[in-house]
């Protein structure tokens, strides 16, 4: 048996004079999960247990045994610490997802001129601004939220500015207007810190979706500082 899916045939394409845009198909979330892959693979021998998961199903919920609201994540995770220290422990295990940084590494909606009224312009993300952090999620004021506590917030943006990483910051349109989630707040339910932290895009959604190069750029160098200097 096999899963038949249809999408837009259209070829990526350089957008704009300076061609510093890219238009494609499935930026959502593409554009984030193959800098977080290659940022993991950049590392030669990291000094932490490191891992790059790759859920399926976000857009309708995170459903199914495929999807971050499933036990696979606990599941490789616990043969893990099991592999590690010669068998399982709760308390330890406990312990392990205490102990855990993760960035939620999903786009995030980029202003729209043309559709301004759906953005706060001083709480939003900028195309060619560097990468867009998001210290809580929902809709409707903060309903579904994953809200980031300062202290790893601060702990993230110290390590971009020690290596240099332009970051902005806003949230998923404006209060009463707009809003969305990602899986950070079914990976926070679990007792780990996490952030979501990815490229801002335009026509989110749309067949056709828009990002920056530069902001690509530094999303990758974004993920691959957090590997190396989180503690």
């Amino acid at each position: 048996s096999a899963e038949i899916e249809i999408v837009p045939a259209m070829k990526a394409r350089d957008v704009g004079f300076d061609r510093a845009l890219i238009a494609a198909y499935g930026h959502d979330d593409k554009v984030c999960a193959y800098p977080a892959l290659m940022a993991l693979m950049a590392q030669e021998a990291p000094a932490r247990t490191c891992v790059c998961m790759l859920s399926d199903k976000e857009e309708i919920g995170s459903y199914g045994n495929s999807g971050a609201q499933s036990r696979l994540y606990e599941n490789f995770l616990v043969e893990l610490f099991a592999k590690i220290n010669g068998g399982y422990d709760e308390l330890g295990y406990r312990k392990c997802i205490a102990n855990t940084k993760m960035l939620s590494t999903d786009v995030s909606n980029a202003f729209d001129p043309k559709y301004a009224n759906v953005s706060d312009k001083r709480n939003t993300a900028y195309l060619n601004k560097g990468v867009k952090m998001e210290k809580y999620t929902g809709a409707r004021g903060k309903s579904g939220a994953s809200d980031a506590n300062s202290e790893f917030f601060a702990s993230i943006l110290r390590i971009f500015a020690e290596n240099d990483i332009p970051w902005q910051t806003g949230e998923l349109g404006k209060v009463d207007a707009g809003g969305g989630g990602t899986i950070s707040a079914y990976l926070a339910k679990l007792g780990m810190e996490v952030i979501d932290c990815g490229v801002p895009v335009l026509s989110m959604h749309a067949p056709y979706e828009v990002i920056s190069k530069i902001d690509l750029y530094f999303t990758y160098l974004a993920y691959k500082c957090f590997i190396e200097n989180i503690k």
